[in-house]
């Protein structure tokens, strides 16, 4: 038994992981290093691109709640990440060359998986995941175009954000703290009074703009939106986003301030930060002289400086079942941000869903139907919804899970009552899934 994944990104690396731990040969076929895409910068598999953070680790969280049934279904992704996770509040964040090597030496050294390097230009024999990731190789595309119809691609853009030095942040101007003081200090708050905010806003909303062929506004997935893109809905809108200050108050003043800019570790050593929702497309120096408009920042050193890409996804209703699977060619499954599921955490569930399926399939076994309940499984169907008319990306969120039975006050309790009847689901799966 044999399958070739393509694409060794998240989701294909979670994909092939759980077919060669229930003994399924695999051909991991994957283009780095002799060829990489503008948003990939190293040899190692399961790069991540945008941001260091895999979001929110709290069950009252939809993606914490998918973090934690990956976890108690031996998800590598999720393994590797809590293996090296630098220190973020709530949130899980990892050492971003760190997690990408562990993952790359456990895939291997895996007796059941071979790396086959450079680019797929053509769908092999036999069983397939596709995860070549939103970023597909235009060879590759054209293949894929060609199976499955001219209508059959969507696409949309996004950004990364820029990274600087944490000895070139100006502590004099910022403090350690997280929101609400929950957790441990591990972020960089660079606060900006209302004067030093209208300044920075009105040069960031005229600022020059890299050059991004087909890009428009309305075409930005807002998961992933350029700070300049949101700044331009109105003044305030940065305020109410990614420089809200609630929550934050500055220990020189006693007091709120009126924006706050949130640095995060971007390695274990803490020696690189990112900017928290500063994904940008503005040009490079435009990029060193607004965001240096940051009182904590005026001398950053910019490590790695933001980019915008073009992300392509299928119309995955019309194509897909709730495994991933190609309905029109069932030896065909795809897996990551190319079938409409958005975020690291949802692509690697992607892949872990396809990869047990296959699995499963090839092992003669019948397939786990994760029911609608569970993260995963609500995943997975509303990517195979077929009344879904405007298809765009997803992130996890409790509203594609069904509701609960009874009433349950105060919205957090209710979502950590959602994620409660999840796990139950998931541990009377498990053994049956691990098998």
């Amino acid at each position: 038994m044999q399958v070739t994944v393509i694409g060794a990104g998240l989701a294909g690396s979670e994909a092939a992981w759980q077919l060669a731990r229930r003994g399924i040969q695999v051909t991991l076929r994957e283009m780095k290093p002799e060829k990489k895409t503008p948003a990939h910068e190293t040899e190692y598999f399961a790069e991540l691109c945008c941001s260091n953070s895999l979001r929110s680790d709290q069950l009252e969280n939809a993606v914490g709640l998918l973090k934690e049934e990956l976890r108690r279904l031996d998800s590598l992704i999720l393994s590797c990440a809590d293996a090296t996770r630098v220190e973020a509040g709530g949130a899980l964040a990892v050492d971003r060359h760190g997690f990408a090597r562990m993952v790359t030496e456990r895939l291997r050294s895996h007796p059941n998986i071979t790396v086959v390097p450079g680019e797929v230009t053509e769908l092999p024999e036999g069983e397939v995941i596709v995860a070549s990731g939103p970023l597909t190789s235009d060879a590759l595309a054209e293949r894929l175009k060609a199976l499955l119809g001219d209508d059959s691609a969507l696409h949309f853009y996004d950004a990364a954000a820029p990274l600087v030095s944490a000895e070139s942040v100006d502590m004099e101007r910022a403090w350690m703290g997280s929101r609400y003081d929950r957790g441990t200090a591990d972020y960089v708050n660079c606060p900006m009074t209302e004067e030093e905010y209208d300044a920075f806003w009105q040069a960031l909303t005229t600022a020059q703009e890299a050059e991004v062929h087909g890009f428009e506004d309305q075409r930005v997935f807002e998961g992933c939106m350029p700070v300049e893109v949101m700044a331009r809905r109105g003044r305030e809108t940065l305020c109410y986003g990614p420089l809200k200050p609630r929550g934050l108050t500055d220990p020189r003043t006693g007091r709120e301030p009126y924006a706050v800019v949130q640095l995060r570790r971007d390695n274990q050593e803490g020696s690189v930060y990112n900017l928290v929702g500063f994904q940008t497309h503005l040009r490079f120096p435009e990029q060193r002289r607004v965001f240096s408009m940051i009182p904590a920042l005026h001398d950053a050193e910019f490590l790695r400086y933001g980019v915008m890409h073009r992300n392509t996804f299928l119309n995955s209703p019309r194509l897909l079942d709730r495994y991933y699977r190609l309905m029109a060619d069932p030896r065909v499954s795809f897996a990551g941000q190319m079938t409409g599921v958005e975020g690291y955490v949802e692509s690697a569930a992607s892949g872990f869903l396809a990869g047990v399926e296959t699995a499963r399939r090839l092992r003669g076994l019948p397939p786990v139907d994760f029911p609608q309940e569970t993260a995963v499984g609500a995943l997975g169907l509303y990517v195979s919804n077929r009344s879904v008319t405007v298809f765009q990306p997803m992130n996890i969120n409790f509203g594609i899970m069904p509701p609960l039975d009874r009433r349950v006050k105060g919205k957090r309790n209710k979502n950590a009552e959602l994620s409660r009847r999840s796990l139950e689901i998931i541990e009377k799966l498990r053994e049956t899934v691990l098998e």
